[in-house]
């Protein structure tokens, strides 16, 4: 999809993006690159990011671009697949010398890339939550969901303070799944937690009620920490309900989309996990730095697309708006872009506050999470309770 027409950008994002807005004294065309899984079964994730990307673009180019170059966007359906997305990735930087790639939606394709654009001094901007994507710090790496070891964090915080001690962890065989029962088997001792038993199901699963059934033989177990991005989240939430079991279930950052909840129907009812603030941006205090573009951001994605947003659609926003930010401040030149993206501090975006350094791709601390649970089938923010 190349894309060069929209509407006027609103005020805020037009303050993030474009600065003073000086033009060129020759516009050009800066080529921008995307990895989104757009259908698939990761496509309650990529299927939001490439639209939101597409919106700012479209908005953007049409507020006279950036310093009057117009920005084209080619977006590359990889159906959530590590195989599609180094195939795309080549092309990207091999054929269409796109100056930076935004995404891909998931870890596990992030992982199978990053290699790709470093030895391609492309930047690339991962909308993948795990950790390992970033750590270690490769040059020319990004990524703007928050760091799956804050979202563990969060949840042993919680179950420490209601005095849970005995957890079972369960986690989709997919990328994100992987490095997150990986952080959650490393932290719980920190919290005093024992993890009684690790499991790990198929991301292609539709009943998981063995794995269930084995869980809740175990009569010590006080919660369930499930660490998924695959539509089986809504599914195991669906089998332990069905099967009487009333333990406290968590679930990771991947929860935030509201299709999730949808999907479980009933048992998504106080399912406990992390997030950034935009799905209770309505909640949020006047004074709270992110809140009027959160407002902005969720209130032109539902009004254009008509559908909820997401943290994953978040996500492909911070992704796009801190590149062009970037492409701003240093221009068409992958070198001074990617320097660029690494001296923002005090970015404000959908996850958070945005402050990156050599040290720090993510730029995201553990504030940038709060806790959320479904009340009556909506996020609202959860209160200890």
């Amino acid at each position: 999809m190349r894309l060069h027409k929209g509407k006027k950008i609103g005020a805020l994002l037009l303050a993030c993006l474009l600065g003073a807005g000086l033009a060129t004294a020759q516009a050009g065309v800066i080529k921008v690159g995307a990895i989104f899984a757009v259908t698939g079964g990761a496509s309650f994730l990529g299927g939001p990011e490439a639209r939101t990307a597409e919106m700012v673009v479209e908005k953007v180019n049409a507020a006279g671009g950036i310093n009057g170059d117009t920005i084209e966007l080619i977006v590359k359906d990889s159906a959530g697949s590590s195989e599609k997305a180094i195939s795309f990735a080549k092309q990207l930087i091999e054929e269409e010398q796109v100056l930076a790639i935004i995404g891909p939606s998931t870890s596990g394709e992030s992982m199978k890339i990053k290699q790709i654009a470093e030895q391609g001094k492309t930047v690339l901007l991962s909308c993948g939550a795990a950790e390992v994507i970033v750590d270690p710090v490769g040059p020319y790496v990004f990524k703007t969901p928050q760091k799956d070891s804050f979202a563990a964090r969060k949840i042993f915080q919680d179950m420490k303070r209601r005095g849970i001690s005995r957890i079972a962890v369960v986690a989709g065989n997919t990328g994100f799944g992987k490095a997150g029962k990986g952080q959650l088997l490393k932290i719980a001792p920190q919290f005093g937690i024992e993890v009684v038993a690790a499991e790990t199901y198929d991301k292609k699963s539709t009943d998981l009620s063995a794995l269930v059934a084995k869980l809740k033989a175990d009569s010590g177990i006080e919660a369930v920490v499930n660490w998924s991005i695959v539509p089986a989240q809504a599914i195991i939430a669906k089998n332990i309900r069905q099967a009487g079991w009333q333990v406290p279930l968590y679930q990771s950052h991947g929860f935030g989309n509201i299709k999730y909840v949808e999907a479980a129907g009933a048992a998504a009812e106080g399912i406990i996990f992390p997030a950034g603030r935009l799905l209770v941006a309505d909640s949020l205090p006047d004074s709270d730095p992110q809140k009027e573009l959160l407002l902005e951001y969720r209130d032109a994605y539902q009004a254009k697309f008509k559908e909820a947003a997401s943290t994953f659609g978040g996500h492909g926003y911070d992704a796009i708006t801190i590149l062009l930010r970037a492409i701003e401040l240093a221009g068409n030149d992958r070198d001074k872009v990617r320097d660029a993206i690494e001296q923002l501090k005090g970015f404000p975006g959908t996850g958070g506050v945005f402050t990156f350094s050599a040290e720090d791709h993510n730029g995201l601390d553990i504030d940038s999470f709060v806790m959320l649970t479904v009340k009556d089938g909506t996020f609202v923010l959860y209160n200890g309770q």
